[in-house]
């Protein structure tokens, strides 16, 4: 096989040549798929739908769907058996008789302890949650774990979390203008104002995807929008995209303290791909904001960007700190599960092919640039730099342990 040439690969051809990949068995193109029903944090997405399942199938696959995993996205077992899809009546059947799983969230402690030595395992990592012992749990057992946040493409982008970050920041402002209203405990105003009455200030903090959804959802209720960022070329991006509509400004603390003083709602939209929210309003500010205004942190999975955030639920999604209403849910897309469980297929069911098509995960890393960027686990190795500072721990080059055939 002809060895394509890796992206940021720093050796010399030479080593590349006197490497050779192992020669792997033949096992035709066909995997076992497992897509579990989520159990944490009252997760309602589910990680492929029916329609996704059907095209695996014709691909020649074999899907094993968890019992009532599409139900909180009102997808019945019924529709996965008619796509093909073999309904698994425990946890235990599903993940021992499946070469990758695809879930929504990471695996619990229950069902890291289900999974089997050199699994394959595709699903958000949440770098909020992330710890030490799942990390070295998956590398004990050589599991390969991609994670969505790491998926990125040969042109920078990352697809899946563009996708959920679409779907946050939209949800985002839903849910702050709904918050507002007297029936929930805020200040009883809406968002965009009507003839006579100035419109509600939202304040965008962060000008990525998360934030740019905000924002445009944001001016479409008819609200002020002033959106923060430290990147100058992501606020000019912005307001070409939305126009002179918003308001930019840097995210300098002086620039953000004054704009919490009027704030209504602020929507916690700071994030760095691949790396935990940078901390970017503190107690101090949400005590300075008017009772009854609302925090939205849409980062909380990635640690959140305010100091007084701290993960919700969907059934308990709120506290109030400082009179603050704070909204913090992890998976917040979840409120939107069958809309994002659409998303999800739309996007991972390529991925899941490919890997289908390579005679070994190894062959798929080693030829897709997107599940090569996204593997944290390979081989019982820690491949993430970013994971290796934030927890301590040794890691190893991903595209040199594939180059090596280690």
């Amino acid at each position: 096989m002809e060895v394509p040439s890796l992206q940021g690969l720093g050796l010399e051809h030479g080593i590349l040549t006197k490497e050779k990949q192992k020669e792997i068995e033949q096992k035709g193109n066909s995997i076992s798929i497992g897509l579990p029903r989520e159990e944490s944090n009252e997760e309602r997405r589910v990680s492929i739908s029916p329609s996704g399942v059907a095209v695996l199938i014709a691909n020649g696959h074999k899907v094993l769907v968890g019992k009532g995993a599409g139900e909180g996205a009102h997808f019945s077992d019924r529709e996965y058996a008619e796509a093909g899809g073999e309904i698994a009546d425990s946890d235990s059947m599903l993940y021992s008789n499946s070469d990758l799983i695809v879930k929504v969230g990471p695996p619990n402690e229950k069902e890291v302890n289900l999974m089997h030595e050199k699994q394959v395992l595709i699903s958000a990592l949440h770098l909020g949650g992330t710890s030490p012992t799942f990390l070295k749990k998956l590398m004990e057992l050589g599991v390969t774990g991609i994670g969505f946040e790491f998926i990125r493409d040969s042109d920078g982008t990352l697809p899946i979390v563009r996708m959920m970050h679409e779907i946050m920041g939209t949800m985002a402002v839903q849910t702050a203008a709904r918050l507002l209203e007297s029936a929930e405990g805020g200040k009883g105003v809406m968002l965009g104002g009507i003839s006579g009455v100035p419109p509600s200030n939202v304040v965008i903090l962060g000008a990525g995807v998360v934030g740019e959804w905000a924002a445009k959802t944001a001016l479409g209720f008819g609200a002020h929008v002033i959106v923060l960022d430290n990147d100058l070329g992501a606020l000019r991006s912005i307001e070409h995209y939305l126009g002179r509509g918003i308001t930019t400004a840097m995210a300098t603390e002086q620039y953000i303290s004054q704009a919490l003083l009027t704030a209504d709602v602020v929507i916690g939209a700071m994030l760095t791909a691949g790396q935990k929210a940078p901390v970017v309003v503190s107690e101090h500010m949400v005590a300075s904001m008017r009772n009854g205004s609302v925090i939205v942190d849409a980062v909380i999975d990635q640690g959140g960007c305010v100091e007084t955030s701290r993960a919700t639920t969907h059934s308990k999604p709120t506290f109030r700190r400082h009179g603050v209403i704070h909204y913090a849910v992890p998976n917040m897309p979840s409120n939107a599960a069958r809309t994002s469980t659409y998303a999800l297929t739309n996007v991972l069911v390529p991925y899941v092919i490919k890997i289908g098509e390579a005679n070994s995960v190894n062959e798929a890393l080693w030829t897709d640039v997107g599940l090569r960027n996204g593997t944290y686990t390979y081989r019982k190795h820690l491949t993430k730099k970013s994971l290796a500072m934030m927890f301590g721990m040794p890691h190893r080059d991903i595209e040199l342990l594939i180059a090596s055939g280690i």
